[in-house]
């Protein structure tokens, strides 16, 4: 479909690579700025929240097609015959009790789908900063590349500070450019699930110390990180390096 290419969409691409390329081609260290506050959900492999909507199940994700079975299964516990969360602990740092996932089980989406979002799609090369870094430079017309997929965030709550992978698009929302690569905090467009900025997965949630397992009321902080300066943790046991699978 066409996408709009009006005077508000050219000033936004504008005043977000300005801010985005203030760092150069230096990569490591690169800092990017804080979302403070930001109402977080919770979601899971293999969840269905809605099988009436295009959005409404984790069987799939917008960058996989086969994301249950590339992760190896449902990402909690089966309650006739129904995927459903489960509490994370650091005992056996936050993975999950009864499988073992093949991808990396700290994962997030933000509201940013830069592959099958029409709008997103055509303004990724201009708002996203690492568009032009190497191995990025070059491919916004690329239909099976993604530069949000196995992207790094760190995400902080209180004292918490854990880190996770961008696996999914969401929620509700998926070309808020503005939120999700601001540089002054802005506010989510979504008004869904109490104004919620991204989802979590369960090892995340357990991590963060949340006070639901699947509720809309945990806040938190996040910014993008790079990958180089992700710390050790459980985090990095198992790290998703597959590129989009859509069938």
């Amino acid at each position: 479909m066409p996408v709009p290419r009006g005077r508000a969409t050219a000033a936004l691409a504008a005043a977000l690579i300005t801010a985005s390329c203030a760092g150069g081609e230096q990569v490591h260290g690169r800092q990017y700025p804080w979302h403070t506050g930001i109402v977080a959900t919770t979601f899971w492999v293999g969840e269905v929240l809605d099988p009436d909507t295009s959005d409404g199940s984790q069987v799939i994700s917008t960058y996989d097609s086969a994301w249950q079975q590339h992760y190896g299964g449902c990402d909690g516990v089966l309650l006739d015959g129904r995927c459903d969360t489960e509490p994370r602990t650091a005992a056996n740092g936050y993975f999950p009790t009864r499988m073992t996932p093949r991808e990396n089980p700290f994962y997030l989406d933000l509201p940013f789908d830069d592959l099958n979002d029409p709008i997103a799609f055509e303004q990724r090369g201009a708002v996203v900063p690492w568009s032009r870094d190497p191995g990025y430079a070059g491919r916004e017309r690329d239909e099976s590349f993604s530069y949000l997929k196995n992207r790094w965030v760190q995400l902080t709550r209180g004292d918490a500070v854990c880190f996770g992978q961008v696996q999914d698009a969401g929620p509700a929302e998926y070309h808020d450019a503005r939120y999700v690569f601001g540089h002054d905090d802005p506010r989510p467009v979504n008004t869904r699930f109490n104004g919620a900025g991204l989802d979590v997965s369960p090892a995340l949630n357990g991590c963060l110390g949340f006070t639901h397992l699947n509720g809309a009321h945990d806040r938190v902080d996040w910014r993008f990180v790079e990958e180089s300066d992700v710390p050790d943790g459980p985090w990095r046991r198992v790290v998703t390096t597959s590129p989009p699978t859509l069938y």
